[in-house]
Parts: C-alpha cells; sequence; structure tokens
C-alpha cells in the first residue's frame, strides 16, 4: 500500500523547547492514522509542518509525494485543513463561507458555488446555509469547518482535534462523517486526546510525548503492551486513596495510578478472580469504605497512562510551549 503521508526524523525547537526530536511516521493511503499523545506532546506542531504552516529544522516530510518544504505550494493544493477551533467567517452564511474557500482554491464561481451546496447537504447544513455564521451552534460551525476543508476534495485531509467542545451527540455525528471519507479514498491524519475516538476512527497509531514517538501500532497492539488486567475501585474520601494504596501494592504489576478527584485507585494486576478475592481481603483489614471495585481489561487510557505515566486528559497545567509558540508562528506563515 502506497504512503499518503512520510514523515523522517522531524526536528522542530522554539527556541530552547524542542517541540519534535526526530519523529517518523507514515500514513497509508486511505487509512486514518491517530496522532497521538497529552497536551503539549507536540500534535498540532506536526501538524503544522506538514500543512506547510510551520517548516521543520531537521528531516524532512512528504504528503502525497510532495516535499512539504520544496513543494509547499502543490501540498497546499492538495490537502485539507481543520484546526483545533472552527475556522470560519461569522459574519458570512454558510454558502458564502464555503464558495469563499473554493475561490481561494482558484475554483471558479460556479463550481465553488455547486461544490459548497454538495457540502452543505452532505453535513446536514442545508437548511442553514443562508445564517450567518455567528448563529450556528458549536457543532454546526464544526461541521462548516470541515466541509470548508473538503471544498477542493483533497487527497489527504488533517483533522487536528476535531471534536474538542462538541457534545456527545456532535460527536459521534462527526465521527459518522470521518469514516465516511475515509470510506471515499480520503486519507486522513487525525489528532486527538479522546481515546474512544482513535479506537473507534483509526487503523493505526503514533503515541508521542515530549516530542518524541513512544509507540506505534493498532489499538489491539498497544493495549497488548500494557497486558494484564485493573483492579479499580472508588472510596468513600480521598484520604482513605493513601491506605488502600498501601494495601494493595503487593499485589500491583506496575504502579498503581490514584486519582484524588474521583477518589479512584487503578491498579494493574494479575490472576484474575483470586487476585480480587485477595484484594477484597486486604481492603476488608483497612477499615475503608469501598464504594466500587472490579476487574476490566487495558484500554487505551491504560496505554497512555503506562507510556506517559499520566493521563490524557487535557489540562492547562500539562500544556507546554508548544501550544502558543506554534500557534503564533503559524498565524505569522
Amino acid at each position: 500500500m502506497t504512503n499518503a503521508v512520510v514523515v523522517e526524523g522531524l526536528v522542530k525547537r522554539f527556541g530552547e523547547h524542542t517541540a519534535l526530536d526526530g519523529v517518523d511516521l507514515t500514513v497509508a493511503e486511505g487509512t486514518v492514522l491517530g496522532l497521538l499523545g497529552p497536551n503539549g506532546a507536540g500534535k498540532t506542531t506536526v501538524v503544522r509542518i506538514l500543512s506547510t504552516l510551520l517548516q521543520p529544522d531537521a528531516g524532512r516530510a512528504e504528503v502525497a509525494g510532495l516535499d512539504v518544504v520544496a513543494q509547499a505550494d502543490q501540498v497546499r493544493a492538495t490537502i485539507g485543513l481543520t484546526g483545533q477551533y472552527a475556522a470560519v467567517d461569522e459574519h458570512l452564511t454558510g454558502a458564502e463561507n464555503l464558495e469563499m474557500v473554493g475561490r481561494l482554491y482558484r475554483l471558479g464561481k460556479r463550481e465553488a458555488r455547486a461544490r459548497g451546496g454538495q457540502l452543505l447537504e452532505r453535513f446536514d447544513l442545508t437548511g442553514a446555509a443562508n445564517r450567518p455564521a455567528k448563529t450556528y451552534s458549536g457543532g454546526m460551525r464544526r461541521r462548516l469547518d470541515i466541509a470548508a476543508s473538503l471544498i477542493a476534495r483533497p487527497k489527504v485531509v488533517f483533522l487536528d482535534e476535531p471534536t474538542t467542545g462538541l457534545d456527545p451527540r456532535s460527536r459521534l455525528g462527526m465521527w459518522e462523517f470521518i469514516a465516511d471519507l475515509v470510506g471515499e479514498g480520503t486519507t486522513i491524519l487525525l489528532t486527538t486526546q479522546y481515546l474512544e475516538e482513535a479506537d473507534r476512527l483509526a487503523d493505526r497509531m503514533v503515541v508521542i510525548d515530549r516530542g518524541k514517538v513512544i509507540a506505534r501500532g493498532t489499538a489491539d497492539e498497544l493495549k497488548a503492551q500494557v497486558g494484564g488486567e485493573r483492579l479499580e475501585l472508588t472510596v468513600a474520601t480521598v484520604e482513605q486513596l493513601a491506605v488502600v494504596t498501601d494495601a494493595l501494592r503487593p499485589l500491583a504489576h506496575g504502579e498503581p495510578h490514584a486519582d484524588q478527584q474521583t477518589r479512584r485507585l487503578s491498579v494493574p494486576v494479575t490472576g484474575g478472580t483470586d487476585t480480587l478475592a485477595e484484594a477484597l481481603r486486604r481492603l476488608a483489614g483497612t477499615g475503608a469504605e469501598v464504594l466500587d471495585v472490579g476487574l476490566r481489561r487495558p484500554d487505551l487510557d491504560d496505554v497512555f497512562l503506562t507510556l506517559t505515566g499520566r493521563p490524557t486528559e487535557e489540562t492547562e497545567s500539562s500544556a507546554t510551549a508548544e501550544s502558543t509558540t506554534a500557534a503564533s508562528a503559524g498565524a505569522q506563515s
């Protein structure tokens, strides 16, 4: 299978901060690659380089066989890009937004208008086509933004956290749209922090952290790296977390993870129900009030926790210079 995207040894620095440190990845034609990692890991920087908004300090990248630096103009004519926030003109109608983008892609007025109409119908926006975008809901703006990225029928589409801020219903709808695109042969690089999203959409995944690739494979392959099961329990008070962690640590096959906000403890274990029975015996001796306890198979959340040492939920405290510096550099481009 031919690769639509090839990245080799990509390096990008912003002052003393290294956003990317030798990233390698490929995306096969007609597939979805999920680019995963905590906030500030380097995901957006990869997308900005591949979409020609930034130039790498070292390494090379090709999109549809075109070098992103030497053939930047041709790359831009080949791709579609949807950033983390919907980039629509609030004062134009939905139809006018799409026609404007089509004209910027040098489509004729008639073709741009016709193509815009097709996309409005496809994204269930026909009824709002003549309304200003400022009257749209967040989900409608997101759909309009993605429609704009498809106006020129791109071979490769970069979706940078496309469902951030959407309600669950809108997110499910967006997943359906993305699946339809891939079914028609479009190649997609998807960055996301929603692991359910990656599990559902991505054919393969690349996990990056602090600018480096730390794992790659299918969802099942990544989960297999974690192995075992998870003993999970919830206690009545935050203070009881330390007590039950100490009690269960001898059973752990890895480092337990305590979430103080939810008062939940996750312990990697082996041994199935025998381990659960022993855990219950140990818990009874702590005097802690256990509200819920059980075993479950590992998921992608466990993959992140094992690989990066922290969960994937986006928090401002986990952000690095990537989000602000890369955005500023991209705007200047």
